[in-house]
């Protein structure tokens, strides 16, 4: 039997019913694909998807239909949706564009930080550091938005901050809140990164961002050569 998207997971949560519904299932779908828990050249499968989260084939269709605009999946006529080719330098491609942005968002927040800003960012990060311990994964994915969040409304860039917003749906957010070297890997980043923008060194922050995302991009990568996704 053909594995469907969910198939590598034991326990699948039912998602919560609202109008954005279909944008909750994509979100899974995406970050299973980016991931490796589906693989390319496997399908996905319209009813038992839909089972395994506990809802509707509609919202799944209809995540799929916003994968297949996105190049994660490809519609194979009288078969169903199947995961396109997902390449080493997709990865790369990804987290660069991230990483683009983001620094330019931490330069431009180095100057618009107050005293009252850092302290807020100190503390978001400490929760961080400390649901990394705990091994609390959806606080861990909570605070580290909440943490660019924050650096992103320093920034006062509206439109890059959309942008970031659209390249991080391709973060597979579950991927690193399981992965307790990558958690206290990121607190001590934005620890730097705090560092840096107490000291006004604007250039320091964006090298720093930058490095929090290549960081990502490494070990998703390693982990992607060791499921064999490419073997």
């Amino acid at each position: 039997m053909t594995p469907s998207a969910t198939s590598r997971n034991t326990a699948v949560p039912a998602l919560r019913r609202r109008p954005q519904l279909s944008d909750d299932v994509a979100a899974h779908v995406r970050g299973l694909i980016m991931s490796g828990g589906v693989r390319p050249g496997e399908f996905v499968r319209l009813d038992e998807t839909a089972a395994e989260l506990g809802v509707s084939v509609t919202p799944v269709r209809e995540a799929l239909l916003t994968l297949r605009g996105e190049g994660l999946v490809e519609l194979v006529p009288h078969r169903g949706y199947v995961v396109a080719p997902l390449t080493r330098s997709d990865i790369n491609d990804v987290f660069w564009l991230q990483g683009q942005i983001a620094e330019q968002l931490a330069v431009r927040a180095t100057f618009a930080a107050t005293a009252e800003a850092l302290d807020e960012l100190r503390a978001i990060n400490a929760a961080l550091a400390s649901a990394v311990a705990a091994g609390d994964a959806t606080r861990i994915e909570d605070l580290e938005f909440g943490f660019h969040r924050e650096v992103n409304r320093l920034a006062g860039a509206t439109k890059l901050s959309w942008f970031l917003f659209n390249a991080i749906r391709y973060t597979p957010v579950h991927f690193y809140s399981g992965d307790r070297g990558w958690g206290e890997s990121a607190t001590a980043s934005h620890g730097r990164l705090i560092a840096a923008m107490a000291a006004g060194d604007a250039d320091e922050a964006g090298r720093e961002t930058r490095r929090h995302f290549t960081d990502g991009a490494e070990r998703l990568l390693a982990h992607l050569e060791r499921t064999g996704i490419w073997d």
